[in-house]
């Protein structure tokens, strides 16, 4: 199966027919996609300026849709390493973290669905590198109580949500499902009561 790499080598090779170079930029989707795969797909194809269907892309449109995807990857690879490394230097001294963290660092690795967006259609609009590096700032601070991303406050609790976790706080400004790590618990709560007001309106 082939990488990251080799896939986008393959986008970025004008002698390789077009529907090819457009699949190879589908299949990087499958090794880093921070939204999920339809969103980050959706995302990809706004920002370059080419429809999520169109078979027959600018090739330079596809090279520029390459080459944000490849952007956020450095910013969130590099986070990984310097995460693994501090994991490391703090089992050696003894110290461990809440599992909670670790669990969701351990779901997230490699990028796929770390701002997982669960409506494709509703995602962040901006670079995904500046998406990621607003991620990161947040994971790295204490708790708040707004998305990390576009920092709205109307967080919104949903179940049975197409990612793990199964559950969590969807931001209503930007779609992101808010890890759950970066929010404090009352914000986790005011998520909950807002998603019970809500209900009887969606079941109408």
């Amino acid at each position: 199966m082939a990488g990251f790499r080799s896939l986008a080598r393959q986008v970025r090779d004008p002698r390789s027919d077009l529907a090819l170079r457009r699949y190879s930029l589908r299949k990087c989707l499958e090794r880093f996609a921070p939204y999920g795969h339809r969103a980050t797909w959706d995302h990809l194809c706004a920002r370059a300026g080419f429809g999520p269907e169109d078979r027959s892309p600018d090739p330079a449109r596809l090279v520029a849709a390459l080459t944000e995807l490849e952007a956020a990857r450095a910013v969130w690879l590099a986070y990984e390493a310097d995460f693994a490394e501090r994991r490391r230097k703090e089992k050696h001294d003894g110290l461990r973290r809440p599992g909670s963290d670790d669990d969701w660092h351990r779901r997230t690795w490699g990028g796929f669905g770390v701002a997982w967006c669960d409506d494709p259609d509703v995602h962040p609009d901006a670079h995904l590198a500046d998406v990621l590096r607003r991620l990161i700032a947040a994971l790295e601070r204490e708790p708040g109580e707004a998305c990390p991303v576009c920092e709205d406050t109307t967080l919104v609790w949903r179940h049975g949500l197409a990612h793990e976790p199964s559950s969590g706080a969807v931001c209503t400004g930007c779609g992101i499902v808010v890890p759950a790590p970066v929010l404090t618990r009352e914000a986790v709560r005011r998520a909950q009561v807002r998603a019970r007001r809500l209900r009887p309106l969606v079941s109408v």
